[in-house]
């Protein structure tokens, strides 16, 4: 998809989105609620916060120490905070970067969420269903490819956000720096300038365990453009300086009539979709869930198979691994088997994408710009204004959350999913296989088709079932050509049915 830039209209509507997204917020369960009618992002695909809950959990060993750059900034250096509406915002230095991500991202700014004083429970993203006090988040563009934060805004790869949980607990000497000065931010849309610190002191100690998934921005337009990075560790404030940010401000302005606190500023958890959560770490705490059987090169290996490989030889041996919980589910006892056919359906991958037929280079290359992974990033601004063209011709203006959800789900999970972020969803599966043309594609999409139809009409039998015994509804007189296999872990694939 081609790299959009910013019109006139686009900045007026961006306009719009501030202001609105602060009367949103003055109620946050009624306008959380209703966000996606103005917003239609907000009730899309990739959402942000989530539970980050230990069966989505995978170690990933080539992620590197978050390395910080010029976070100690000096106290000639003017910074400004300010209470936008809906949270207490510091503006930080363009010199301020992430150095240990592909890309290079500026610092723009931090701001915080958090609970009331009567509900001490106010972070965004929950570990295992646990809320923190509070969560800050450092807010950071994609400086290699966009001029500033208002151009990244709506790309899918335009920001990166640290995250930092917050516990009552131990004072904290770095929030002082800030705080002393929230009195004069009361009210929305004051601002004082406050001297440079030492924003490293805000961040946990260690910044090498964390949490990595894909997802959105928590305030509405809600885009899917953010790599988040959420660390492990949590920092500490004192219920005293818990009590300076959550009693103290106002999401009115001064001269309305009644003044609104500002507290409960937090968006409620999302839905996971087909995502997982890369971490840093392996070991303490019980926090890490089973690590991922095959390595992000299998994963990668499978996808261009899908793409120009044998799809009989694929359906055979590991096409289960490209669904959701199919690697997650196996018996104890096949891993060892997994890890024997390993080296042999490597060589098979290997001899088929290195050498693939003219034709199937030039239809794969076809498909992957089709699918988004050229070098320009989706613009959600521009797919939003396309996609509502689309449904007015329909007169289906009400679609509009549903067709975007869609649209952007299969490209963002495929490009997620080549970096080992998520899991490959079957409609994605079958969006690839559209792309080939041959009767092996065809059939395989057919019999993933049909497994589709059983799973929805059987999910509440196969959750409770025991993973990789039973095929639910599906009985082995229902799986053309192929007796029942015990062994095979995903119980509502249907096996090709063209195979011997």
């Amino acid at each position: 998809m081609r790299r959009c830039r910013f019109t006139p209209v686009v900045l007026l509507q961006l306009t719009f989105y501030a202001g609105l997204r602060d009367e949103f917020w003055t109620d946050n369960e009624l306008g959380e609620h209703h966000w996606s009618k103005h917003f239609p992002y907000c009730g899309g695909a990739f959402q942000s916060p989530i539970d980050i809950k230990s069966e989505l959990l995978r170690f990933d060993p080539t992620l590197r120490p978050i390395e910080v750059q010029n976070y100690n900034l000096s106290p000639n250096e003017q910074l400004t905070l300010g209470n936008n509406g809906h949270s207490v915002q510091i503006s930080l230095p363009p010199k301020m970067y992430i150095s240990s991500l592909p890309h290079r991202y500026t610092a723009a700014q931090l701001h915080f969420h958090w609970g009331s004083s009567s509900r001490p429970a106010g972070s965004e993203h929950m570990v295992n269903s646990k809320q923190y006090a509070a969560e800050m988040h450092v807010v950071h563009f994609n400086s290699d490819k966009y001029h500033n934060m208002s151009m990244a805004v709506d790309k899918s790869d335009g920001l990166a956000v640290l995250g930092v949980l917050i516990e009552v607990g131990e004072f904290n000497p770095a929030f002082e720096h800030f705080l002393k000065f929230i009195n004069g931010i009361k009210y929305r849309g004051q601002k004082v300038q406050l001297s440079g610190f030492n924003v490293r002191a805000l961040l946990p100690a260690r910044l090498d365990e964390y949490y990595r998934y894909d997802g959105s921005l928590t305030t509405p337009p809600c885009y899917p453009s953010v790599l988040w990075t959420v660390f492990r560790n949590h920092i500490t404030i004192s219920h005293k300086q818990f009590l300076d940010l959550s009693t103290a401000l106002y999401s009115s302005h001064a001269q309305d009539l009644t003044h609104v606190p500002l507290n409960g500023n937090y968006r409620k958890s999302q839905l996971v979709d087909s995502r997982v959560v890369l971490v840093s770490f392996k070991e303490g705490r019980g926090l890490h869930g089973p690590l991922t059987v095959t390595s992000p090169l299998i994963r990668k290996r499978i996808v261009q198979q899908l793409l120009v490989g044998d799809l009989a030889d694929l359906a055979d041996e590991r096409l289960y691994q490209l669904l959701p919980s199919g690697s997650e589910k196996l018996h104890a006892g096949k891993e060892k088997e997994l890890k024997e056919q390993e080296s042999e359906t490597l060589d098979k991958v290997k001899k088929q994408t290195l050498n693939p037929s003219p034709a199937r280079k030039s239809q794969t290359n076809r498909f992957v710009g089709k699918l988004g992974l050229a070098e320009d990033a989706m613009c959600y601004i521009s797919l939003e204004k396309r996609v509502s063209l689309q449904l007015k011709q329909r007169h289906t203006e009400n679609q509009l959350v549903r067709a975007l959800r869609d649209a952007v789900f299969l490209e963002l999970n495929f490009k997620s999913y080549l970096d080992c972020k998520s899991d490959l969803a079957l409609p994605t599966i079958r969006h690839i296989l559209r792309g080939r043309p041959t009767d092996e594609a065809f059939e395989l999409d057919r019999s993933l088709t049909k497994a589709l139809m059983n799973h929805r009409k059987t999910s509440t039998t196969i959750k409770k079932s025991v993973p990789g015994t039973n095929y639910g509804s599906l009985s082995p007189a229902t799986v053309p050509g192929k007796p029942h296999n015990q062994g095979y872990p995903h119980p509502w694939l249907l096996p090709m049915e063209w195979e011997d």
